[in-house]
C-alpha cells in the first residue's frame, strides 16, 4: 500500500512539474511593422520634411501625426549583428504602438544603442533615450501630449529600469537619495510606499536599483511583468523595481489601469529592438516573486 501511494504521489508530482508554461508569442514578426502604428510630433527645424508647415521662425507648425513617416524614423533592418531588428532613428519624438491591448503578461525584448543623436538631445553629454510605455490609456497626441498617459519603464543610458509615471500615478517602495534637492527617490524594498506622478511640476520618477545595464553598444534584455495591480521591471535578469496600483488620473475619479497597448519611444537617439515577445500569465512567475 505504501509503495502504491508513493508511486501515485510521484506520478502526480511529475504531472505538475511537467506542465508546460504558456508559450512566448512574438509581438514583432521580424519582417515588417505590421501590428504596430506610428505617431510623431513636430520635427526639429533642422529636419527636412517637404510640405510640412513652418512658422515665421522656421519651426514646424504641425505634427507628422499618425501613419506618416517621411523621415523613416521607424524601419526594419535585416542585419544588425546578423539578425533583423527594428531601427528607431530618434530624429523625431514619437511612438511605435502595438495595435493590440494586453493584460496580465510577461513581456521581454532586447535593445541596444546606435550611434546617431538628434536635436534637441544631440549634445555629447546627453544620454541616449528611448522608453517602454505600458498600460497606455490615451490616444496618440491626445491633450497635446507627446507621450501618451501610461507607466514608463525607462530605457535611457545608465537609467534602464527607472519609473516615469506619465500622466498617471503608481506606488513604489522608495527612499530619498541623500543630498538631492529637489529630492530624488531610489527604489528600496525597505522604504515607505510613495505614489509617483508626472504632474504639477513633479518628475514622477523613481530610480531603479540596482543598475544592471550593459555598456553602450551591447544588447540588453528588458523584461516587464504586469499582473493585476502589480508590475516588475527586470534588466538583464535582475529585478530592479517592483510597482503597485497603477492609476489613471484623467477621469472623474482616479481608477486602476491594468491593461493597454505597448509603446516604444523615439526620443532623440538611434536604438535597435529585437526579440519582442510576450506570454500570458496567471500569477507572478516563481523566479520573480518577492521573498518574504
Amino acid at each position: 500500500m505504501r509503495i502504491r501511494i508513493f508511486v501515485l504521489l510521484s506520478l502526480l508530482a511529475a504531472g505538475f512539474t511537467s506542465r508546460a508554461e504558456p508559450e512566448w508569442t512574438p509581438l514583432w514578426n521580424a519582417r515588417s511593422l505590421d501590428g504596430w502604428t506610428t505617431w510623431m510630433r513636430e520635427p526639429a527645424a533642422t529636419s527636412d520634411v517637404p510640405g510640412l508647415k513652418r512658422d515665421a521662425d522656421g519651426k514646424y507648425a504641425e505634427p507628422l501625426g499618425s501613419g506618416r513617416d517621411p523621415l523613416k524614423v521607424f524601419t526594419v533592418v535585416n542585419d544588425v549583428d546578423g539578425r533583423p531588428a527594428i531601427r528607431i532613428s530618434g530624429e523625431v519624438f514619437g511612438e511605435l504602438r502595438t495595435k493590440g491591448t494586453f493584460k496580465d503578461y510577461h513581456l521581454r525584448l532586447q535593445f541596444k544603442w546606435g550611434q546617431k543623436k538628434w536635436p534637441p538631445r544631440d549634445a555629447p553629454e546627453t544620454a541616449r533615450d528611448s522608453g517602454l510605455l505600458y498600460h497606455v490609456h490615451s490616444e496618440p497626441g491626445a491633450e497635446g501630449r507627446t507621450w501618451a498617459r501610461s507607466i514608463e519603464l525607462q530605457i535611457q543610458e545608465h537609467d534602464v529600469g527607472d519609473l516615469y509615471a506619465v500622466g498617471s500615478a503608481i506606488a513604489v517602495r522608495a527612499k530619498v537619495r541623500p543630498g538631492t534637492q529637489p529630492a530624488s527617490y531610489d527604489y528600496d524594498p525597505s522604504g515607505e510606499w510613495i505614489f509617483f506622478s508626472q504632474t504639477q511640476g513633479s518628475a514622477g520618477r523613481c530610480i531603479k536599483q540596482p543598475d544592471n545595464e550593459k555598456p553602450t553598444g551591447q544588447w540588453n534584455t528588458v523584461e516587464l511583468i504586469a499582473f493585476g495591480d502589480e508590475s516588475i521591471h527586470i534588466v538583464n535578469g535582475k529585478v530592479v523595481m517592483r510597482l503597485h496600483s497603477p492609476t489613471r488620473i484623467n477621469g472623474d475619479t482616479p481608477s486602476l489601469v491594468t491593461s493597454g497597448p505597448i509603446i516604444l519611444q523615439s526620443e532623440g537617439a538611434e536604438v535597435f529592438y529585437r526579440d519582442i515577445e510576450m506570454r500570458p500569465i496567471t500569477a507572478i512567475p516563481a523566479e520573480f516573486r518577492e521573498q518574504r
